[in-house]
């Protein structure tokens, strides 16, 4: 099963496995090396049967989106938490959801409304328009919540969320493994003070509180039933696959759910695109490290195809 690492869990080797000095920046686009490199990408994704889309937060970046970086860019999305020196790991945990519901709720809350609000930047277009013309098409593996990438059209039977979805509730005991949409749920959030000023969402078995069906810090009670599906998926398509290649977006080591994915694929036969303003270094010289971000890095690949 691809995988799936909780937040907060640090693991040793998630860094590059070699210090391959092919990591290069956008800006200008003139420098002989960017230029290789762009040439490079552009290669692999024309030589490839089948492409794997790797996405951290850094991909919604350009659509707007707070990447939480440490608590001083978690306080200055959510200032209200900062003057209470709430961290994001006690924010988003299930101890949370108990001890008091109007404060996590009004964090996802506020959040759910965040990503339903949200238009996909275009470098979404692009990946899915690649991946339509591919072989053996695509399927994602992403570490976000948020649902952009269905949002951007992508088939959802391709997607795997390996940390859950903000669009789907569990009850929090739990009671049961059912998971359903939040769509019926909608968020009255003051800001100000981050908390839930409406009823939250019950349980429909128990009555009891519900949650995100996402994977939070300490959590225990997560239902992955619809994760583990969906992971199921993407193992049956690549082993039909033999030549993919992977852009990976915006995935740090932090949290090393994603590059840990994608440094399994490619020990496979697979290839790297790694697009990261910060952390762009690959593994090999048969890769490629792009520091940019994701809209950028994607539209300098674009121009080249």
């Amino acid at each position: 099963m691809p995988f799936c690492v909780p937040p907060g869990t640090a693991i040793g080797g998630c860094q590059p496995m070699a210090s391959a000095a092919n990591g290069a920046r956008i800006a200008g686009m003139t420098d002989t090396t960017t230029t290789a490199l762009l040439d490079h990408a552009a290669d692999l994704i024309r030589q490839a049967d089948s492409l794997i889309v790797a996405a951290g937060a850094g991909i919604g970046v350009d659509s707007g989106l707070p990447d939480f970086r440490g608590n001083e860019g978690f306080w200055r999305a959510y200032p209200a938490l900062g003057a209470a020196r709430i961290a994001f790991t006690t924010a988003a945990s299930p101890a949370t959801f108990r001890e008091n519901p109007k404060l996590a709720w009004g964090f996802y809350g506020h959040r759910l409304n965040l990503y339903r609000d949200t238009v996909p930047h275009n470098g979404f277009a692009l990946l899915k328009s690649w991946g339509e013309q591919m072989p053996h098409g695509y399927h994602v593996f992403t570490s976000n919540v948020d649902g952009q990438f269905q949002k951007a059209g992508f088939d959802a039977g391709r997607v795997h969320e390996c940390h859950g979805s903000i669009h789907h509730l569990q009850c929090l005991a739990p009671c049961s493994d059912a998971i359903w949409e939040a769509k019926e749920f909608t968020p009255e959030v003051d800001a100000e003070k981050c908390r839930l000023t409406n009823e939250p969402p019950r349980c429909p078995h128990c009555g009891g509180l519900a949650r995100p069906n996402i994977l939070m810090f300490g959590d225990w009670g997560w239902v992955e039933k619809r994760s583990a599906r969906q992971a199921e998926r993407l193992e049956r398509w690549l082993d039909k696959v033999e030549h993919p290649v992977v852009v990976e977006l915006g995935a740090g080591t932090a949290i090393p759910s994603v590059r840990l994915f994608s440094q399994e694929v490619i020990r496979h036969s697979g290839r790297l695109v790694r697009i990261n303003p910060r952390e762009p270094d690959v593994p090999t010289r048969n890769d490629v490290g792009l520091a940019a971000g994701a809209l950028d890095g994607l539209a300098a690949i674009a121009a080249r195809l």
